[in-house]
């Protein structure tokens, strides 16, 4: 019973060592460049470093980067100015100039 514990135990480390860091499809300037395009960006993971953060925009949480990018969410995102982040981004509009960016599944880049 012992040595199943422990074999069960390794089995448990390894596999929580081995995940794959998530990497990203797109820089914001790429993300921003196809938008500029009219290419589709949904579905896709965007790396982001967060220029500024407004908490009470119109839209929401809205982290900005690029010329004209804001990454909305009605949740906190709990991120601060220059963390590195990636999202998915569920869906674009484009707004006075600017690109409206809806996301899911944040993750920071250490």
């Amino acid at each position: 019973m012992k040595k199943l514990f422990i074999i069960g135990l390794t089995i448990l480390i390894l596999a929580g060592c081995s995940a794959a860091p998530v990497e990203p499809d797109l820089t914001a300037v790429e993300a921003e460049t196809m938008l500029n395009e009219g290419k589709d960006i949904v579905g896709k993971k965007v790396a982001v470093t967060v220029k500024d953060l407004n908490p009470a925009s119109a839209f929401g949480y809205n982290i900005f980067d690029g010329e004209h990018l804001n990454f909305v969410s009605r949740e906190n995102p709990k991120v601060e100015v220059n963390d590195k982040i990636i999202v998915t981004v569920t869906k674009v509009e484009s707004m006075l100039g600017s690109f409206i960016i809806s996301y899911d599944n944040l993750t920071r880049v250490k």
